[in-house]
């Protein structure tokens, strides 16, 4: 099978199994953001897997995959087992692809660690392995999910005050999210760009609700 074919192979395979899940058949804006979600990933692996000399077309997959799991019913401790359950859902796949088993190895060590960092059989934390959760946590980190964040946050409810502790705790929370460190030189990179958008986002957000804070203050005293 031609390379390329893995990728559109995996993406057929990911909706399927996603798409006859207890859950997410009946929440299909569940299933739509999984998918995305998973593209979105797969996108981002494959960016730095071309910077950094890793096969493109496996990242694409194994970032593909990383979430599969989903497509299961979560039963105790299911958020943070999802990443060994989703290896264990993609070797097979993965063996039919006709992929070496140390290749398979290693794409599925990367996508078992990357929720809590341990997998449940041996293998090596490579950079490659590592990439798919540094993938992840990227896309945690894009504009979507700044809308989606707030929307279930409440944002737009907030009291003005809490608005402003909202958004205080959130800066602070991204401060220390810079000593996290990424695998790859790439992923550094991708990584503080994406910090720096978040916090620029907020700031932004703070000032103008400043504003809007002085503009209600006058209305305010004129109506008095």
């Amino acid at each position: 099978m031609e390379k390329d074919q893995w990728i559109r192979e995996a993406e057929s395979f990911l909706a399927e199994r996603l798409g006859r899940g207890n859950y997410l058949s009946s929440h299909r804006d569940a299933l739509e953001y999984r998918l995305e979600h998973s593209r979105r990933v797969s996108i981002i692996g494959r960016q730095i897997a071309l910077a950094e000399g890793f096969d493109e077309t496996e990242m694409t997959v194994a970032c593909l995959l990383h979430d599969i799991a989903y497509s299961a019913d979560f039963g105790e401790n299911g958020w943070k087992d999802h990443g060994r359950r989703s290896a264990e859902m993609s070797r097979p796949f993965l063996k039919d692809l006709g992929l070496p088993e140390d290749r398979i190895n290693d794409m599925c060590y990367g996508i078992a660690i990357h929720v809590d960092g341990e997998a449940d059989f041996e293998g090596e934390l490579t950079p490659f392995a590592a990439t798919i959760g540094n993938a992840d946590k990227i896309d945690r980190f894009g504009a979507f999910r700044i809308h989606q964040t707030l929307s279930l946050d409440g944002f737009l409810k907030k009291s003005p005050d809490g608005k402003k502790d909202y958004i205080r705790a959130r800066i602070s929370r991204l401060h220390g999210m810079r000593n996290i460190k990424m695998a790859t030189a790439t992923a550094e990179e991708m990584w503080s760009d994406r910090l720096s958008f978040y916090t620029e986002f907020f700031q932004r957000l703070s000032s103008q609700l400043d504003i809007s804070g002085e503009v209600s203050e006058f209305l305010r005293q004129t109506e008095d």
